[in-house]
């Protein structure tokens, strides 16, 4: 329905009588591991309309550079998937998507190649075998298709080698193996030895290289890449301190071959992957925001009287920019109800719970994961909160 003609309605916080139904933006990340952005959004939808069949629904498709990175520029721009042959974090083989744009732009998802739930049970077995090298190939396949510009969505990866794998496979020469399947950063007995023999990084053919972040983390430390991330990718403490200290050794020559300094905010990105988009010279940017706003978010939030938004997993960190995060802050700005719903919330939210009217767990009964990652049943679940909350804050504002 065109804003002109809108009926008037109760804002959220507020304002005048409400005449028709809801006005209810749909802002839902992936639900990683079960359900896209478009799938989920889609499934709100139905539970918005099934509380209030005259509400004015708008779905944005959102991600903050993880997964479903390309499913959201496909949403806003359309352009041309391109199967690419390349491997996974531990080094099997799969076609992975590239998409490519009028422009000369090229997507690249890394989660889509390298992600966490591609590898199956996650142990202290992964940490020695991830590796971003099916990135890499993924990157030199966009560059030889002509691309201009590579947007690389960043997050979501189960690999901690601070892109050593990704240069490796766009031909940087490494003193340590450095194949599928292996961390090129692992200790082996050439342990302390220089890793990098290559001082001259490739140049991508002039193609320019931008990362999409979903962190502000730092490569190194106590809020590096290896100390927050690592455990979540099967790392024992003992492989977070080995993983920290390899990294901070391989910062320290790209810092040298590339001329700049690269432990910076965002650079802990993909266990590493943001340090080596800068070392070839790309840059990184914010995820949520730069594709929120390819989407459009902030018209559809014009005039909302309600936002749902939410992901697989709300917990402090997603205060940290992560999708849903940013959509609540806008929500914020433009003066409508912001309800976050999760397959699971973590307590204490922190930084994260004061940016949400309400935050709630979608599935009504603890479930074993298997389960709770069921698309079925996410999709489920996800129409059945919608449609509940929808009921509330309807009920809520027409008693106003």
């Amino acid at each position: 329905m065109d804003a002109a003609v809108r009926p008037r309605r109760v804002r959220a916080h507020g304002h005048d009588v409400i005449g028709g139904g809801l006005s209810v933006v749909v802002a839902v990340d992936a639900f990683k591991g079960s359900v896209g952005s478009a799938e989920a959004g889609a499934a709100v939808r139905a539970g918005v309309l099934a509380a209030d069949p005259e509400a004015d629904v708008h779905v944005v498709v959102v991600a903050d550079g993880g997964e479903g990175t390309l499913e959201a520029v496909a949403a806003a721009r359309g352009g041309r998937r391109v199967p690419v042959e390349t491997v996974d974090a531990v080094g099997r083989p799969l076609r992975a998507p590239l998409l490519l744009l009028d422009d000369g732009t090229a997507v690249v998802e890394a989660a889509a190649t390298i992600g966490l739930p591609r590898v199956g049970p996650v142990d202290a077995t992964v940490p020695p075998r991830a590796s971003s090298w099916g990135v890499g190939v993924q990157v030199a396949h966009a560059v030889a298709a002509g691309a201009r510009r590579v947007l690389l969505g960043l997050g979501g990866t189960a690999s901690t080698d601070g892109g050593a794998g990704m240069l490796a496979a766009l031909g940087v020469r490494l003193a340590r193996d450095a194949s599928p399947g292996r961390n090129p950063l692992w200790p082996d007995d050439r342990a302390g030895a220089a890793l990098l023999l290559d001082r001259d990084l490739p140049g991508l053919g002039g193609a320019e290289l931008v990362a999409l972040t979903d962190v502000t983390n730092p490569l190194l430390g106590p809020t590096g890449a290896a100390a927050v991330f690592g455990p979540q990718k099967g790392a024992t403490p003992e492989q977070v301190a080995v993983l920290d200290g390899a990294l901070a050794a391989w910062c320290a020559e790209l810092e040298a071959a590339a001329g700049r300094a690269l432990d910076v905010p965002g650079a802990g990105a993909a266990g590493g992957l943001g340090a080596a988009v800068l070392a070839l010279g790309g840059r990184l940017e914010p995820g949520f925001a730069a594709l929120a706003d390819l989407g459009g978010l902030d018209g559809a939030l014009a005039g909302a009287d309600l936002v749902l938004t939410g992901e697989g997993s709300l917990d402090a960190q997603t205060a940290a920019g992560k999708a849903p995060a940013g959509v609540a802050r806008r929500a914020r700005a433009a003066g409508a109800l912001v309800v976050g719903l999760a397959g699971l919330v973590v307590h204490p939210l922190g930084p994260t719970g004061a940016l949400f009217d309400a935050v709630l767990p979608v599935h009504p009964r603890p479930l074993a994961l298997v389960e709770a990652l069921d698309p079925a049943t996410t999709l489920a679940h996800l129409r059945t909160t919608a449609e509940q909350v929808t009921r509330l804050v309807r009920a809520a504002l027409l008693s106003r």
